[in-house]
C-alpha cells in the first residue's frame, strides 16, 4: 500500500491521473463513433466497415498482453506519455488513409495505444492512492474515462458541421492526445509530490506497488488461464458476453446510424447524448451491487443490452427507423451504465487474497476476449445475412449471458456481498 508521509488528497491525482484520463478519454470518445463512418465514405461495405470498427477492440486486446511487461520497465507516467504518442500515429495514419485498409491499420495502433494507457493509469492509481481511498480512485477513473467519452462526440459534431468532414474530426484526438502528454511531461516526478510508497522486488527490480501489480497480472498469463480454466469456462464465459455485449455497442451503434443514412452530425450527437446516459448511471450501479449483491446488475445489465440489440434487429426497415434508433441507444446506454464496475468487482470477489495479480490478468483477459470477439462477429454476420441478423445474434447472445450470470454467481461467489 501506500506509505505517504502527508494525509492524502484527492487534488493530488487531478493532474497526473483524472486530467489526462479525460483528454486521452475525450479523443476517444471523439472518434470512436466515426470509424465505421470513415471507413464508409473510403468505400467499404457495411461488413468491411464493421470489420474496421472491430479492429480497435482487438488492438485493445492485443495490447493488454505486453502493457504490463512494458509498465513495470518504464514506468506508469512514461507508459502514458508513449501511449499518447503512439495513439497520435495512428490517427494521423488513419486520417490520410487512402483507403479501408490503411484506416484499419490506424486504428490498431489507437486500440494498442488505449490499451497501454489504461492500464498505466490504474497502475499509477495502485502505486499512489493509500488503500482506504483507493476503491474509490478507481470508480472516479472509470466515471472520468466515460466523461470523455460523453463529451467527445459534442465536439465531433460541431467540427463535422463547421468543415462537412468526418476526418477532420480525428484532430480532436491528436490534439487531445497532446495535451495529455503535455499534461503528463510538465508535472514533476510523481514521487516527489506523493512522498514515499511502498515497493516490492521482483525478479531482481525494485518496483511501486502499481508496476508490481501490472507485472504479475501479465507473467504467466496463459498457464494462468489453464490453472483457472474451470472457473473461466463457466462464470468467466459470462464476463466474456458482458465485454461482448459492451463492444457491440460501440460498433453496432454507428454501423446502424450508417445503414439508415443518418447524417454524420446526427449521429455524433445521439452517441454523445446517450454517453450522458452512461455517465450518469457509472457510480449507481456499484451504489446496488454493494447492497442487493452482483446479480442485481449483471443480470439487468446483460437483459438491458439484449433487448436494445433485438429492438434494433426488428426496426430497421420501419418508418420510424430514426426513432427507434434513437431508443436503442439511450436504451443500451442505461444498460451499460447499470453494469458499471462489474468485471472489476467480480474479479475482485473471485480472486485469491494471497497474489490476486496473476487471476486478475486472465479475468481480464477473459472479457477482452469477449469484447475482441463480438464486433468480429457483428462483421461476419453483415456479410453473409445483414446488419438485423447481426443485431438479432448478438441480442440473444446477452440474454444467454444472463442465464449463466443467474447459473454461476451464486456457485462461485459464496461470501457475503452486502
Amino acid at each position: 500500500m501506500s506509505t505517504t508521509g502527508q494525509p492524502f488528497s484527492w487534488r493530488s491525482i487531478g493532474l497526473p491521473v483524472l486530467l489526462p484520463t479525460l483528454l486521452f478519454s475525450i479523443g476517444e470518445g471523439a472518434i470512436i463513433p466515426l470509424i465505421p463512418i470513415a471507413a464508409d465514405s473510403l468505400g467499404a461495405t457495411l461488413a468491411i466497415a464493421g470489420l474496421v470498427a472491430a479492429v480497435l477492440t482487438i488492438g485493445e486486446l492485443f495490447g493488454n498482453i505486453p502493457s504490463g511487461w512494458l509498465i513495470s520497465r518504464v514506468g506508469e507516467r512514461p507508459a502514458m506519455i508513449g501511449a499518447s504518442a503512439l495513439s497520435i500515429i495512428g490517427v494521423v495514419i488513419a486520417i490520410l488513409a487512402p483507403n479501408p485498409v490503411a484506416l484499419g491499420f490506424g486504428v490498431l495502433l489507437l486500440g494498442l495505444a488505449a490499451a497501454v494507457f489504461a492500464l498505466a493509469r490504474h497502475a499509477f492509481l495502485t502505486s499512489f492512492v493509500p488503500v482506504a481511498y483507493r476503491a474509490r480512485a478507481l470508480s472516479t477513473l472509470g466515471g472520468t474515462f466515460r466523461l470523455g467519452v460523453f463529451i467527445g462526440p459534442f465536439i465531433s459534431a460541431g467540427v463535422i458541421h463547421l468543415t462537412g468532414t468526418v476526418t477532420a474530426a480525428f484532430w480532436i484526438h491528436v490534439v487531445a492526445a497532446l495535451a495529455a502528454a503535455a499534461v503528463l511531461l510538465l508535472l514533476p516526478d510523481p514521487a516527489t509530490t506523493f512522498g514515499a510508497v511502498h515497493t516490492s522486488r521482483i525478479n531482481n527490480r525494485t518496483l511501486r506497488d502499481g508496476e508490481a501489480l501490472v507485472e504479475q497480472e501479465s507473467h504467466g498469463l496463459f498457464a494462468t488461464v489453464r490453472r483457472n480454466r474451470a472457473l473461466l469456462s463457466r462464470l468467466g464465459l459470462g464476463a466474456a458476453v458482458i465485454g461482448a455485449m459492451r463492444a457491440s455497442r460501440q460498433v453496432i451503434l454507428p454501423l446502424w446510424a450508417v445503414s439508415i443514412g443518418l447524417a454524420d452530425t446526427n449521429t455524433a450527437i445521439i452517441i454523445g447524448i446517450a454517453g450522458a446516459v452512461d455517465f450518469a448511471l457509472f457510480y449507481t450501479g456499484g451504489q446496488i451491487m454493494d447492497r442487493f449483491g452482483r446479480l442485481w446488475t449483471a443480470v439487468p445489465s446483460l437483459v438491458g443490452l439484449g433487448i436494445g440489440h433485438l429492438v434494433l434487429s426488428l426496426t430497421h426497415d420501419s418508418a420510424q427507423n430514426v426513432g427507434w434508433f434513437i431508443f436503442a441507444a439511450m436504451f443500451l446506454s442505461l444498460a451499460n451504465g447499470l453494469g458499471s464496475g462489474i468485471l472489476m468487482t467480480l474479479g475482485a470477489d473471485l480472486a485469491p487474497q494471497a497474489n490476486p495479480a496473476p487471476f486478475l490478468g486472465a479475468w481480464r483477459f477473459t472479457g477482452g476476449v469477449g469484447q475482441a470477439s463480438s464486433p468480429l462477429l457483428i462483421a461476419g454476420i453483415t456479410a453473409v445475412a445483414s446488419i438485423s441478423f447481426a443485431a438479432g445474434a448478438v441480442g440473444i447472445l446477452g440474454l444467454i449471458g444472463a442465464g449463466i450470470m443467474v447459473r454461476y454467481v451464486p456457485r462461485y461467489i459464496t461470501k457475503p456481498q452486502r
